[in-house]
């Protein structure tokens, strides 16, 4: 049976493969384990000068070519199956993914993150946290977690809210799909690159290894400036800077869908179609999420976010998991026809917002209690 994670030092390079192409490089439990393990083994190996993650191809089928995914996220069948089944691995998992998340924003040694193909939820995770995020021709970026019922987590509180104007609040609410242009526009990635970089920068280490972080990091630098794609695509969501400013930098959530409905563009109308399907409540918790976030340092908004998920897994008075009839609906009945509760933006009221903000544990016992950014 093959590994969920394949290690390779290249050349001084540590080069993780995460290794489920048939579930788009998926986060599993096992997976976040053994990624943990790998790179705190790395941060003190002497032949390790700086580490690159990136997805393993999807086999050709039927005649079609192989494609590669950088990782689609949490493993969200399995969250589903084990909040109904009580099983506390869901616990475990968040936890875990999360100190992930911070040991690869605070590693000691440079990071790269190749992003191919689909980079969504927790394949943000994994990337945002990186010195080095390279966006490849077919990068499909996204936390489009608000159509399943749950909130952009990951760190989406630091990263989003940190992006130009109200933007931050426009991809956590809305969750559109950004190319090149955007995530480096927005400075979601660093620089671009074809994909056919990758092995060239893994012969050049091969054929004459690195002695140090800072000439490894310089070195891959030349390769991918050589390898820049010679086009970029047409801007989709920095087109609209002014709008989205406009819209989502109101108030609330009533705020912004009123002034969307009021706007007669093009644009707004595909906004509010996407808007239409969400979960009306975590859209809510979302906008206050990514406020709450914008002055917050990491280790608060990871220990925020645990706080915030375990509510999403829990029961409600009077209501089922958002998150559970949110994954039910689209991805194991596949119906598309999520009973969200409240049904209407105009229902969502502050009360139902803040409860996910309420301490679930005191700060001596917090999952993630632990967690210290560095100086």
């Amino acid at each position: 049976m093959e590994r969920v994670i394949q290690t390779e030092i290249v050349g001084g390079l540590g080069v993780i493969t995460l290794n489920r192409p048939k579930a788009l490089n998926a986060l599993s439990l096992e997976m976040v384990r053994e990624l943990t393990v790998v790179l705190r083994g790395w941060s003190a190996h002497p032949a390790v000068h700086a580490v690159l993650l990136h997805g393993a191809p999807r086999p050709a089928e039927g005649g079609k070519h192989p494609v590669t995914h950088f990782c689609a996220g949490g493993d969200i069948r399995f969250m589903h199956d084990a909040a109904l089944a009580g099983d506390a691995a869901v616990e475990d998992f968040f936890t875990e993914e999360y100190s992930l998340d911070h040991l690869i924003h605070s590693y000691p040694k440079p990071t790269i993150a190749w992003m191919e193909g689909v980079t969504m939820g927790g394949g943000m995770g994994l990337a945002q946290g990186c010195e080095l995020r390279v966006a490849t021709e077919s990068l499909r970026m996204a936390m489009p977690e608000t159509r399943i019922g749950l909130f952009p987590d990951v760190g989406g509180g630091y990263f989003l809210s940190r992006c130009v104007g109200s933007v931050g609040e426009y991809l956590g609410i809305v969750g559109p799909h950004l190319h090149v242009t955007d995530a480096l526009t927005l400075g979601l990635a660093d620089v671009h690159a074809r994909s056919d970089a990758l092995p060239v920068m893994l012969a050049e280490l091969r054929a004459q290894p690195a002695h140090g972080g800072e000439e490894l990091m310089g070195r891959c630098r030349a390769v991918l400036d050589l390898h820049g794609l010679t086009q970029l695509p047409e801007a989709t969501v920095t087109a609209h800077l002014e709008a989205i400013n406009r819209h989502f930098s109101l108030h609330t959530l009533q705020d912004i869908w009123a002034s969307l409905q009021s706007d007669d563009s093009e644009w707004a109308a595909q906004v509010r179609q996407q808007m239409a399907g969400h979960s009306p409540l975590m859209m809510g918790v979302t906008l206050e999420q990514i406020r709450r976030g914008r002055s917050m340092p990491l280790s608060d908004v990871f220990r925020m976010e645990r706080t915030m998920m375990r509510h999403c897994f829990q029961l409600r008075s009077g209501a089922a998991s958002e998150t559970v009839e949110g994954v039910r609906a689209l991805v194991i009945d596949k119906d598309h026809q999520p009973r969200w509760n409240p049904s209407e933006v105009e229902a969502v009221t502050p009360t139902m917002v803040e409860a996910f903000f309420d301490a679930v544990w005191p700060p001596h016992a917090h999952p993630l209690r632990d967690l210290h950014d560095p100086l």
